[in-house]
């Protein structure tokens, strides 16, 4: 999509309009032969429906699957404070970060199987295998006591359950939308926003009357149901190929598409960064003398910024373009990692002004990724190219909450060496982000829609 003869590309055409578009605008709209209104047409001839009760139907399971998959990675922040300070109050926090450390890098690298096979088979069979090991999951973590009960439950069964969930979730939504990709997309992320809620808010409510065995399984309970409708309602469609070894296997060759490969690192940088105010604010809350109550609820009210920063970033990239948002987001994140958590310290105003303000720009980081990737590809083979490039990104996840656990260490409790990497993550997320752009469209018009 690159400049040339200083043409500037307009939305229409960044849409993909086919060459009969402008007859199309032009017929009766009692015209029998006229295709219907909500379909679109890519550049590379597929049409959409752009909805239809299927397609919203999807949107409506993937948000609930997501509220139940993604709500358990937003948050971890919960977890991990209350299990420093009671079955595993023995082991460091960096230990201890290695559980949900495992979990997110399984969330994502398993993709890189997942993935193709969702393009090959669908994804009914992916999110009823991930729906049981998710429960399985939440009842198990009220019988573990000891370090590698929590590593089982949580870490590994957790981990590719939420993944099994996840991907074809947030990949299924690309076969009914092209031109509302985004805000299809954001609205289905906003479930693991909402998920991030809830249980912040139930832990916290329950655990003191009833325990943490019985909390979990009232979270079950409540993923029953989330998960049940989601097996439902979240379809694909395009045909179903037979397994083989072109269809299901992945292809590592698709980084040789530059774009693709940076827009890979870009996500990776900021993955790398987002879990750590996710998994640290409510420790840093604590260690700043801030009352417990209100240290749990920071992360609640982050997520609750993130419900609107993915659902609300993801219509305007429809407007403006998907990697102009993005890099725009990015940016922002940055400067309030740079300007309201280092500072912060124990000043509760601030504390609260960054988790809303972080969380809402944040949130882009998941709604609007999927929508850029897809944006390279054809979408046959969206569920491969996403799931490769999220595996690459499981790398992120994995080391970055122990390496935050680590520096934290290093600087005896101070969290300022923490926060600068998470700000160091941004910025090169963001300077990644920029050059796929440079790379698509040139520099001669920055506002160009991409």
């Amino acid at each position: 999509m690159a400049v040339k003869d200083m043409e500037i590309p307009t939305r229409s055409s960044q849409l993909g309009q086919s060459n009969t578009a402008p007859k199309q605008r032009n017929q009766s709209p009692h015209d029998e032969t006229a295709p219907p209104r909500a379909s679109l047409n890519d550049t590379r001839g597929n049409i959409y429906p752009e909805g239809g009760l299927a397609g919203w139907l999807c949107v409506f399971g993937s948000f609930l699957g997501l509220l139940a998959s993604l709500g358990l990675v937003n948050s971890l922040g919960s977890f991990q404070a209350y299990l420093e300070t009671h079955q595993l109050q023995r082991y460091d926090s960096g230990k201890i970060g290695w559980i949900f450390s495992i979990y997110t890098f399984l969330t994502f690298f398993c993709g890189i199987i997942i993935g193709p096979i969702f393009d090959a088979r669908g994804p009914r069979i992916l999110v009823l295998a991930g729906s049981t090991l998710i429960m399985a999951t939440m009842v198990t973590l009220g019988f573990c006591n000891e370090y590698w009960h929590f590593m089982l439950s949580f870490g590994f069964c957790g981990g590719l359950g939420t993944s099994l969930v996840f991907t074809p979730a947030i990949a299924a939504i690309s076969h009914f939308f092209f031109e509302k990709r985004g805000i299809a997309t954001g609205i289905a992320a906003g479930g693991g926003a909402i998920g991030g809620i809830i249980i912040p808010l139930v832990l916290e409510s329950l655990i003191a009357r009833i325990g943490f065995a019985w909390a979990t399984r009232v979270l079950a309970l409540i993923w029953l149901i989330c998960l049940g409708i989601a097996c439902i309602t979240i379809t694909s469609r395009l045909p179903t190929k037979p397994f083989s070894k072109e269809n299901i296997v992945p292809d590592l060759r698709i980084f040789t598409n530059t774009p693709f490969l940076l827009t890979t690192l870009a996500v990776f940088f900021v993955e790398w960064g987002i879990f750590i105010p996710i998994s640290y604010i409510s420790s840093y809350a604590l260690a700043h003398g801030v009352p417990s109550k209100l240290s749990y609820q920071l992360l609640a009210i982050m997520n609750a910024g993130s419900f609107f920063g993915r659902v609300l970033p993801g219509y305007f990239a429809d407007v403006m373009g998907r990697f102009n948002v993005l890099i725009i987001t990015v940016a922002l994140c940055l400067l309030c990692n740079v300007c309201l958590w280092l500072p912060a310290g124990g000043n509760v105003p601030r504390l609260v002004i960054y988790s809303c303000a972080f969380g809402f720009f944040s949130g882009s980081g998941i709604s609007l990724t999927p929508v850029c990737i897809g944006q390279l590809c054809e979408t046959e083979h969206y569920g491969r190219y996403y799931a490769t490039a999220y595996t690459v990104v499981s790398l992120g996840t994995l080391t970055g909450i122990p390496i935050a656990g680590e520096i934290l260490s290093r600087c005896n409790g101070e969290y300022w060496g923490l926060i600068s990497f998470t700000t160091c993550c941004y910025a090169a997320g963001l300077i990644c982000a920029i050059a796929v752009k440079v790379i698509e469209c040139g520099w001669r018009n920055p506002w160009v829609f991409y």
